[in-house]
């Protein structure tokens, strides 16, 4: 658990900590109280939040009931145990706030709520609001083809899966790091760590090439597993390795031919400022060198 980070709100110090294990960040619930309701300091904030909490309470809600607790840096320097929210009971907790700063989070829910409604209606609209993203946060029409294609690779293989004894969840990420270690060398957290991500999708975060070695992972390992028909976590670990590692051959001849490694430790923000810069440096007028 790192547990000594500080997010801003508007300038506004929120204490964070991060649970590798659960890959969950956890917010301090006072620190939110404090910024959305305006409080002049720690102390009221801790008030405000006492008697929001107790008002929950009565209410029957189980955000409070799930709340946890950890040991954060106080003001004085030292570390206390201070109420903790996850993402979701945080969001929760914002709709119990009546504040004009938790108005646009209320707005933004509701919308959000509207949306995956419409999706649930016409599946189809989720993939027009992905492909909106994916262009709005700078990724190039190419990658965003790729994306596609591999999100239709992992839904084949996942779908495999189910119909082999594997349940949703748990054993799903310990056969996803059996591939991607077989490929790549690492481990799915590892392959983060190596990019510097927490929650983020890795996926997002590859290469074209990244992208391409993966989904052939898992599009090889699809494919065995329809031929080799294996029952339970056990087996479907032996193929998802003989899935994982054909691509692990690809990618070291590759590096062999190339001289160069496949994995790279660049994230979405620094492969799209390589695009971006790509484009700016041809867009841009040629000089002369006049020396």
């Amino acid at each position: 658990m790192d547990q000594d980070k500080i997010k801003l709100f508007e300038d506004q110090p929120i204490r964070t900590a991060w649970d590798e294990g659960r890959e969950e960040w956890y917010f301090s619930v006072v620190d939110v109280v404090g910024v959305l309701t305006n409080q002049k300091n720690i102390d009221s904030a801790r008030n405000y939040w006492k008697v929001l909490k107790n008002r929950l309470k009565k209410e029957g809600s189980e955000l409070v009931t799930n709340c946890n607790q950890l040991k954060m840096v106080s003001q004085d320097g030292k570390r206390r145990m201070t109420d903790v929210a996850t993402t979701e009971q945080l969001l929760r907790l914002i709709q119990s706030i009546p504040s004009k700063k938790a108005e646009p989070f209320k707005l933004w829910l509701a919308q959000v709520g509207r949306e995956r409604i419409e999706e649930t209606i016409d599946p189809e609209l989720s993939i027009e609001r992905a492909l909106e993203t994916y262009a709005r946060l700078g990724y190039p029409e190419d990658w965003i083809n790729q994306r596609l294609q591999t999100i239709r690779a992992r839904k084949e293989l996942t779908d495999q899966w189910k119909s082999h004894g594997i349940e949703k969840g748990r054993e799903f990420a310990i056969l996803t790091d059996e591939v991607t270690r077989a490929w790549s060398g690492m481990s799915t957290r590892q392959y983060k760590n190596l990019k510097g991500l927490k929650k983020e999708n890795l996926r997002d975060n590859m290469s074209t090439l990244e992208l391409a070695l993966n989904m052939l992972a898992e599009a090889t390992t699809t494919e065995l597993t329809k031929v080799e028909d294996p029952d339970g976590l056990e087996e479907n670990l032996q193929v998802a390795n003989a899935g994982g590692t054909v691509a692990g051959n690809a990618r070291k001849e590759i590096e062999d031919r190339t001289g160069r490694s496949v994995i790279t430790s660049q994230n979405a923000v620094q492969l799209n400022s390589v695009v971006t810069d790509l484009i700016e440096a041809v867009a841009s007028p040629e000089t002369e060198d006049t020396e």
